[in-house]
């Protein structure tokens, strides 16, 4: 499963350090928690909670510039 969104990220030393907010369609996803973080070779990836209870694996095409849902697991 793969699902383009939109991201705002916390700008810190990197361009987009961690992201704050995401966007799936017009439904907007604020992160309370970043609970992981990891680097593959192209890509960065970010499981988080959501404002909605759901826990996201996001991940960001470095190259590209691009983000994707790759796992979401509902609230409850």
């Amino acid at each position: 499963m793969t699902e383009d969104i939109r991201v705002a990220c916390h700008a810190g030393y990197r361009a987009d350090e961690s992201p704050v907010r995401f966007f799936l369609g017009e439904r907007k996803i604020e992160v309370e928690e970043v609970v992981d973080r990891w680097a593959g070779q192209d890509h960065r990836y970010f499981k988080v909670r959501g404002d909605d209870g759901g826990v996201y694996i996001i991940r960001q095409d470095i190259i590209a510039d691009s983000w994707e849902l790759t796992f979401f697991d509902r609230a409850g």
